[in-house]
This record gives C-alpha cells, structure tokens and sequence, in this order.
C-alpha cells in the first residue's frame, strides 16, 4: 500500500514539474535549453532533461534549431483549439472584440485572473496605427490594472488583502499604492459597473474596463479598451457605452440576471448616457 502511495506522489510531482516547464517556456516566449529551464525553475537537472523528453515524445514541446532548444509543441495547440471550440466564452468573445475594435479603432481585450495576477486572455488590435506590447498570457499585477478593480470585487476586504501579495501594491514607478485606497476604488468600480484610468504601467495610454458576470453574479472576465490618452478621454462615454453593451450582452448569455435595473441601464446611468 505504501508503494503505491509513492508511486501515486512521484507521478503527481511529476506533473506538477512538467505542467510548471510549460508555463515557464510560455512565459518565456522563446526557446531554451532544458538546464536553462532547470535553472529558471529551479528544478534538478536530471528531472528536467527526463520530462523534456518525456514532453518531445508526446509532442507537447518540440527542438527549435540544432542546438538542443525547445519550445511548446503543435499538439498544445491542437488543444487549445479544442478548448476554444467548446468554451462559449472565448469564441463569443473573439466576436465582440472584433465588433469593439472596429466601432472605436482601439485595442480591445478580454482579461481575466490568472492566479493571483491579471492576463490579458485574447487580443484585437484596433485600425489605428496605435499599438500597445502587451502580451497574452503576460500576468502583471492586480493593483496595475483597470480591470484588476473589477476581477476582485466579490471578495471581501481581508480576502483581497489575502489574494493580492503585498508587493504588488508596488507600482512600476515605484510609488505604494495603499491598499486602502485600492479596495476602495474596487468598491467603487463595482457601484459604477465599470473602471477607467491613466495606464499605470505607461504614461501614455487610457484604459477602460467593463465587468463580465457568470450566472452567480461574479465577475469572471472584463472587456477592456486601451487608447492613447488624450484620445482615451475625449472618447469616453463612447467608448465606455460600446464596452458597457458588449459586456452586457455576454453577461447576459451566461446567465446572468439581477434584480432591479440590468446591468446596461445601471451602468450607463451611472456614466450620466
């Protein structure tokens, strides 16, 4: 019996390190070689260069190059083709975020919690010659966000002190951020229904975003624009009346319903349209 345990414990550490190899490739975003994974993770070698063969036969990585680099393989995206195809949620949203980038020319996006951070899950960049670098998948720090306002708001205040690390309540610039302050802006972007602000992480972008409810009424993704920032400002409440539908829409496929106003007639109430 007590064999068997371990033999059970050694396959889920296993995983747990092959799964950890991938996010860190992902992370990565470019080839290396299996002690530079090693190294990055801090793993065993021998364990790593074991699990990156394991990964090759399966096809789940591949060799990039004849130098010995690997790098995430053609069957993650088979996968992930087959988990968009039946997952409502990503295929409605690539539609409305080509709907929003077309009527405002801006970037949009659908985020969501990652962890214990935000990411940026799909991406439309707008006509305009504009572009921001953000990277899906790049998981930055709640506090930096507009959308990190809302991805938390079903949370008490002890558990988003909990939830968020503490440092990262440290801007880019350096400047704390007091939590306070944080989770009353959380509590107000929740009475509002929606979040906007001069980017955090550059000092030339505005950034809106506009809450995404699952059927028990919590936020579960955002819609969010990112436009240069005067442009950002002078277009609000149009910008914000497209996301404030869009968000609306989705929210209501899932489910979602509440009493009193919908969540589009509370929201544009309190933008004054």
């Amino acid at each position: 019996m007590t064999d068997a345990v371990d033999t059970v414990n050694r396959r889920a550490r296993g995983l747990d390190r092959a799964f950890e190899i991938l996010d860190f490739l992902r992370l990565q975003r470019q080839p290396m070689r299996p002690n530079e994974i090693a190294q990055g993770i801090g793993a065993p070698r021998s364990s790593v260069y074991e699990l990156v063969n394991l990964l090759i036969r399966q096809g789940v990585i591949e060799y990039r190059g004849d130098d010995g680099r690997v790098f995430l393989g053609r069957k993650l995206y088979f996968l992930g083709a087959a988990y968009a195809e039946q997952f409502d949620l990503m295929r409605e949203c690539e539609h409305l975020l080509t709907r929003i980038a077309e009527e405002t020319r801006e970037t949009a996006q659908m985020c969501q919690l990652e962890g214990n951070k935000y990411a940026v899950v799909l991406m439309n960049e707008g006509s305009r010659p504009f572009r921001i670098s953000t990277n899906i998948g790049e998981p930055v720090a709640i506090p930096w966000t507009a959308s990190g306002r809302l991805l938390v708001d079903h949370m008490s205040d002890e558990q988003i002190l909990d939830f968020i690390p503490a440092e990262d309540f440290v801007l880019p610039t350096g400047k704390r951020l007091d939590p306070p302050d944080f989770i009353r802006q959380v509590r107000e972007a929740k009475k509002d229904g929606y979040f906007t602000f001069n980017s955090i992480v550059d000092s030339f972008t505005h950034c809106f975003a506009v809450p995404v409810y699952d059927a028990e009424g919590i936020c579960i993704a955002t819609l969010c624009l990112v436009a240069p920032k005067e442009d950002g400002l002078r277009n609000r409440d149009a910008y914000l009346r497209v996301l404030i539908d869009a968000a609306a829409e989705l929210s209501e496929k899932l489910g979602y319903r509440q009493d009193g106003p919908s969540v589009r007639t509370a929201a544009r109430a309190a933008t004054g349209y």
